[in-house]
């Protein structure tokens, strides 16, 4: 007996690494995403009643090639079609399991999915779909677009990937410094949306982060020494920020803030890692974004205590970040680390700044930011009013809660 739960569980965990692998034999997105979800369907059928299969993705694969094949017999390109499907499906077996050849499949949709000839938006959101198995409405939410919009930019880069015949592999040497700056950022935002979930009742979506560092692993290992510096610095970014992973949810499933996390839960070998990787990066050079993120987000976790974080250090290592990636969301962090290491007041005026620029209009963060330093300001009303314009606009429950909890604090002049 499969009991729908674990069928469910195969679904999000499994899904992506089965589809990279139908993708590569049938050359084709939607009709690997098609048999997959047959596959899947017909597990929800069987399994509970003739017992879970003993080897459950393999059974899901050879099952999506039977599907495929019957799709493409019933197409109008029959005979050709279905030779080369047998063709290129010859050979598939149990092996379907190990693991070196899934992680190439990945690999090489991963950077099928970056080609330059798809437009950065347009990698990024296939990369979520068809290697991290995020829905088109989470997609969706996380790029603020609607999901219609979002499904027809999916099925576009789909198209384009088909039409133009672009390969499903990992290009030579030659072509990896032209695509790995995408495949890097892809992966890290993959990161952040499991690290701060834009939308559910979780905060944080912890196979998510698993997938990206794991993906981030790999991609390190295939780099030659001069494109592994920027690699590494984000892989170790990846790494520090996943160490905190059980101090920033509290038991209740509540957001718990850097400031409020017991650091005993912190992972201290996963912290170790992380700074030994950011040691690594910068002695191959790494100098960008991603090296200095890793170093403020090393400064919190050698902290024993908030008292004793580096604050000083960390705005100065934002001025850096701000001059090479002078983004409005740099900027709101470098505020509220200026609220830290100089006063609240300092910290407010910039928020405010960025406020009246409009530049993060939608984005909760900067109200729930400015909310949160006029609360300690003793500043309850005006709180009161940024903490509902974040309830507004934020989509996570779980920040929601928290959200909701502290303007109860506010109200009660607290």
């Amino acid at each position: 007996m499969a009991p729908a739960s674990d069928i469910d569980k195969l679904y999000r965990e499994e899904t992506g690494r089965i589809l990279p692998t139908l993708i590569r034999l049938l050359g084709d997105f939607t009709l690997a995403e098609d048999a997959l979800q047959e596959a899947f369907q017909a597990a929800v059928e069987q399994w509970p009643r003739e017992g879970t299969p003993p080897l459950p993705r393999a059974w899901i694969i050879q099952t999506a090639r039977h599907r495929a094949i019957d799709r493409v017999r019933r197409g109008q390109r029959l005979r050709e079609k279905t030779a080369l499907l047998e063709q290129a499906l010859e050979g598939l077996s149990a092996s379907l399991e190990s693991a070196p050849v899934i992680a190439d499949d990945q690999l090489r949709l991963l950077y099928t999915c970056c080609h330059p000839s798809l437009a950065p938006e347009a990698q990024v959101a296939l990369t979520l779909r068809t290697l991290c198995g995020l829905t088109t409405e989470e997609i969706a939410r996380a790029f603020f677009v609607p999901t219609p919009a979002m499904a027809q930019r999916i099925v576009r880069a789909q198209r384009k990937i088909r039409d133009a015949g672009v390969p499903y592999e990992v290009p030579e040497r030659s072509e990896l410094r032209e695509r790995t700056r995408a495949v890097l950022a892809t992966i890290y935002l993959t990161f952040n949306e499991g690290y701060s979930a834009t939308g559910g009742d979780s905060l944080v979506r912890v196979d998510l982060c698993e997938e990206a560092i794991r993906l981030g692993r790999i991609v390190v290992t295939l780099l030659s020494e001069t494109l592994r510096a920027e690699a590494s610095a984000m892989l170790a970014l990846m790494v520090l920020h996943h160490a905190r992973r059980f101090a920033r949810v509290a038991p209740d499933g509540g957001l718990v803030l850097l400031d409020q996390q017991d650091r005993t839960l912190w992972r201290k070998d996963e912290a170790e890692e992380g700074a030994a990787l950011l040691h690594k990066a910068l002695s191959l050079g790494a100098r960008g974004p991603y090296a200095i993120q890793a170093a403020i987000a090393a400064l919190h976790l050698q902290a024993e205590t908030p008292a004793h974080t580096d604050w000083a250090q960390i705005v100065g290592l934002y001025d850096r970040l701000l001059a090479i990636d002078p983004s409005p969301i740099v900027a709101l962090n470098r505020a509220a680390a200026v609220a830290m290491a100089e006063g609240a007041e300092r910290g407010l005026a910039q928020i405010d700044d960025l406020a009246a620029s409009g530049v993060l209009r939608g984005y909760h963060l900067l109200p729930a930011s400015r909310a949160d330093l006029l609360r300690r300001l003793g500043r309850f009303e005006e709180a009161a009013t940024a903490y509902r314009e974040a309830l507004s606009l934020t989509r996570n429950d779980a920040e929601r809660r928290f959200l909701e909890a502290r303007l109860v604090e506010v109200s009660r002049g607290r």
